[in-house]
């Protein structure tokens, strides 16, 4: 993968948490939302089938990588998110204060695209993200969103 190369313990991203980076940080993965359900005999979708309080377009289910780092620090959890960041050591999260952090629709969502179980995106969402993170803001500085979509098309 290149940029992530030992971003994550074990240095191995799955193709689950692969997908479930992608929904989170830049909305890989999220188009073709009613294709993806042709069984579904309701109404027809909404113009746009993105849950509401949530981003559209590239900006992945929470508005990107930044919509990340504030859903974090809303939830106190600033100080975690800051480390990331930063040059620092990163500090680690749990998978049930992230959870809280991102949501239960959201992670509901993923969970569904991945094929993970929910208890299980997350405890691979909370060991990936801080070296995700850091490996993606290597000067301390929050890149834009098409820098963020770009490492995961590399």
């Amino acid at each position: 993968m290149g940029l992530f190369d030992n971003a994550v313990p074990g240095g191995n991203i799955t193709k689950p948490l692969m997908i479930a980076l992608g929904a989170l940080l830049v909305g890989k993965m999220l188009s073709g939302r009613s294709a993806e359900q042709p069984d579904q005999a309701q109404a027809p979708a909404p113009a746009d089938p993105t849950p509401v309080g949530t981003a559209s377009g590239d900006g992945g289910l929470l508005g990107g990588l930044g919509g990340l780092l504030d859903k974090l620090k809303n939830a106190g959890h600033g100080n975690v998110a800051d480390s990331w960041v930063g040059t620092g050591q990163n500090q680690s999260i749990g998978a049930n204060e992230l959870g809280n952090a991102i949501g239960p629709q959201v992670i509901r969502e993923i969970a569904q695209r991945t094929g993970l179980d929910e208890q299980e995106l997350l405890k691979q969402l909370s060991a990936a993200l801080p070296g995700i993170v850091d490996k993606l803001t290597p000067n301390g500085q929050v890149p834009q969103q098409h820098q963020v979509a770009s490492a995961f098309n590399s």
